[in-house]
């Protein structure tokens, strides 16, 4: 079924139904991304069972429910970062990115578990929860441990990255099963590392208007 809007013209016309088969393509695409992420072979086993405060990587797994996501922000945040605030404080983008995700965890873990972890002692990540208004993330520290450094979110300089990892529990057993290993990929000019691009509403959203993403504009943790 073909679609026109008012006082559209020919060319305008045009030009959206070239666009609606890039369109299509890119679901196209995205799908077998996500068949090919689907068969991947099972990953490496966890090298230990890690504590995060009140609870263990393995306590993390709800009854029914075998595949846990853990997204890791950069709390402190890395002190390259040029915009202003706290080098002490979270990443505002990190920060933004879970603004969002906190609606969704109610929906997401119909079918999977999902955590939060953050390098900043718990009292800390848990006094920025009630500033934002989280009230559906499970929120962890790994202030004590080495999961940060095993999984891609910690340099050696001790510099803190963002990065979801995807883990399976079969039985006894807690695999790692992906990881967001694009922010590490080399990018094109004028592109971004997006590694979740694919689940942020915000820049999505931007993709839509004709200004698209300001090349000069970063989120904030507040906003004059």
């Amino acid at each position: 079924m073909g679609i026109t809007y008012p006082g559209e013209s020919a060319d305008y016309r045009a030009a959206r139904d070239r666009l609606l088969e890039q369109e299509i393509q890119l679901r196209r695409a995205m799908e077998e991304v996500a068949v090919s992420r689907r068969a991947l072979p099972p990953g490496g086993l966890v090298p230990e069972d890690y504590a995060f405060d009140d609870a263990r990587l393995s306590e993390l797994f709800a009854p029914g429910r075998d595949s846990l996501l853990i997204y890791s922000f950069m709390y402190p945040r890395d002190p390259l970062d040029d915009r202003p605030g706290d080098p002490e404080g979270p990443c505002a983008s990190c920060v933004a990115l879970l603004d969002q995700l906190d609606g969704t965890v109610e929906h997401l873990e119909q079918q999977a578990n999902f955590a939060v972890v953050a390098k900043a002692p718990l009292a800390r990540v848990r006094e920025l929860a009630e500033q934002r208004g989280w009230r559906r993330l499970r929120l962890l520290s790994s202030e004590g441990n080495s999961y940060n450094r095993d999984y891609g979110a910690e340099t050696e300089e001790g510099h803190q990255r963002p990065m979801l990892n995807v883990f399976h529990r079969d039985g006894d057993e807690i695999r790692h099963f992906w990881g967001s290993e694009l922010f590490y990929a080399p990018v094109e000019p004028g592109q971004e590392t997006r590694h979740v691009g694919t689940i942020e509403p915000l820049f999505n959203m931007l993709d839509f208007i004709p200004e698209g993403r300001a090349p000069d504009w970063d989120e904030q943790l507040a906003y004059d």
